[in-house]
């Protein structure tokens, strides 16, 4: 499967950068460069300035790339959800059951931070842990509608509306499903995040993955009382 998955280009809508990163070595190198940053020193600190002298570019070649920062990062959460949703078509092949595909889909959304080979210019689990703490200041800004108008955030619902769907195979008549989804991503999010910083905020149970466990009894009690 890693070996199918590393031969996949993960398609990023063209509103969020003006030079497609994945097009060249710089780009790629900007790519892994900004990951790098951002996972270490967080979003707020990391500059286009401090990108260029850490990959031995210029911030102009950056900025032909990327208007903002806050562009690079719409970008990279772009990425992340285009994954993810390609990890969820290869998770769900073959599977029968709509109770088992759920299962799989929580497990992936709720899952800690892993990496693989697949990308070279890209680690997932930095990726996924920038995700984890900065994806929201993505969306958190005044100028959310007219990106959402520009399809800046179409990877993020095209994926919340793929697991809705399964959720319906359980309960067609289910009211909540992208509500639904959409809270576990966040919540579990966020879970994650407690932890690592704040653990008093949350619940670690010796032996299991308390997050996983927790959206698992969650979801499926939501679900099936609803059909009652």
């Amino acid at each position: 499967m890693q070996h199918l998955l590393s031969k996949i280009s993960i398609h990023v809508n063209e509103s969020v950068h003006l030079k497609n990163p994945e097009s060249s070595d710089l780009g790629k190198k900007i790519l892994r460069g900004s990951i790098e940053l951002i996972d270490e020193m967080g979003f707020e600190s990391f500059t286009f300035r401090k990108l260029a002298k850490a990959i031995g570019s210029t911030e102009a070649s950056v900025y032909r790339y990327f208007e903002s920062k806050h562009k690079l990062l719409l970008y990279l959460t772009s990425w992340y959800w285009g994954w993810m949703e390609y990890r969820l078509a290869f998770g769900l092949a073959n599977v029968e059951s709509p109770e088992e595909k759920l299962l799989r889909a929580l497990d992936l959304l709720t899952e800690s931070a892993t990496a693989t080979d697949c990308f070279p210019h890209i680690d997932e689990s930095k990726l996924h842990r920038i995700v984890v703490a900065e994806s929201a200041k993505a969306y958190l800004t005044k100028a959310v509608d007219h990106e959402n108008s520009e399809g800046a955030f179409a990877g993020y619902k095209s994926f919340v509306s793929r697991v809705s769907d399964i959720v319906l195979e359980i309960n067609v008549g289910y009211k909540y499903p992208h509500m639904l989804v959409s809270t576990v991503i966040e919540g579990a999010h966020h879970q994650r995040y407690f932890m690592e910083h704040l653990p008093r905020l949350t619940d670690m149970v010796e032996g299991e993955d308390s997050v996983r466990m927790f959206y698992r009894k969650m979801v499926f009690s939501a679900i099936r009382k609803e059909e009652k």
